[in-house]
């Protein structure tokens, strides 16, 4: 049984499209760094500039900017910090991730008796539903200036879209957590955001802004692509994103490609703060949601992509 205190459910060798996982050793996840970040700079809503604190980076932006016009760090996987090198896509905790900047988190929920562990594939995150929520509850309820885009998908389990639905429903209206939800159709500014966990639905039964619909989104998320291949990829993606505004732009630096995604993110995580922090890229704002892995290894790029805002 799953509970609120963290229950392990049984786990299976089947890792179905993700089979890279079958040959996880289990080793320990990479140590945590610390959450301490340097102090961002962004447009004040009177337009003046002012520092700001990674914690309270938003509350420098106007409550009319759209959502979509906006640099959001992000983490992929973001509750995956356990199950060995080939599993782990994150070195610090949902909390932690917040208070550095982070504003996207991507929740992969497995459906099991009647409640929604986090899972990676097979591998259970030693991580609950309420665990993740409780953690932007505390924290929006000290920084109500910010937001948190949340990107909800089933994982390692296959109820039908109702099923999933009912489950979540249980936990909007059983345990009270209907109020921390923006669970509106559409993308919000970000006045309309502050405060709310936006629901960004990966799940044909949820309700909220539909993840992937091709009218509102343009995702890159080639999680096959090796790092020489990948880097192409998210150049291109951050060019359209600076060039072509109007949709919710998500360019995932994260890749699995048969590596462990530490060693992948060691290889790109670089790469993009070099490109962020260049001639040209320094002068683009509006990139969209920027999902990493292992984002604390890399000081600075949290910052750097705060700072193409405005």
């Amino acid at each position: 049984m799953v509970t609120d205190s963290g229950t392990t459910p049984p786990t299976s060798t089947g890792l179905g499209r993700r089979g890279i996982l079958a040959g996880a050793l289990a080793l320990s996840a990479t140590a945590l760094v610390g959450a301490g970040s340097a102090t961002a700079v962004a447009a004040g809503r009177t337009g003046t500039r002012r520092a700001l604190a990674p914690s309270d980076w938003l509350a420098g932006i106007g409550d009319s900017t759209p959502v979509q016009r906006l640099t959001l760090p992000g983490t992929h996987n973001s509750g995956a910090r356990s199950g060995g090198l080939y599993v782990a896509c994150q070195g610090t905790t949902i909390a932690q991730q917040l208070n550095t900047g982070v504003r996207f988190l991507d929740i992969r929920c497995r459906a099991f008796e009647n409640a929604f562990p986090i899972h990676h594939a097979a591998f259970y995150q030693n991580l609950n539903f309420d665990d993740v929520l409780t953690a932007c509850r505390d924290f929006l309820q000290a920084h109500p200036s910010e937001t948190v885009l949340m990107r909800v998908k089933q994982e390692y389990s296959t109820v039908s879209d109702a099923e999933f639905r009912r489950i979540f429903d249980t936990y909007l209206d059983g345990k009270g957590w209907r109020s921390l939800f923006r669970l509106d159709s559409g993308l919000p500014t970000l006045g309309q955001a502050r405060g709310k966990v936006v629901l960004l639905a990966d799940n044909g039964g949820l309700p909220g802004v539909r993840y992937g619909d091709g009218g509102l989104f343009d995702i890159q998320d080639d999680y096959q692509a090796e790092p020489g291949a990948k880097y192409p990829k998210i150049e291109a993606h951050f060019r359209k994103a600076a060039q072509q505004p109007g949709k919710q732009f998500i360019n995932f630096v994260s890749t699995a490609a048969l590596l462990p995604p530490r060693w992948n993110s060691d290889r790109l995580n670089p790469q993009v703060h070099s490109l962020l922090d260049g001639s040209e890229g320094a002068g683009w704002r509006g990139l969209g949601i920027v999902p990493l892995d292992f984002p604390e290894t890399r000081a600075g790029l949290v910052d750097s992509l705060i700072r193409h805002n405005g």
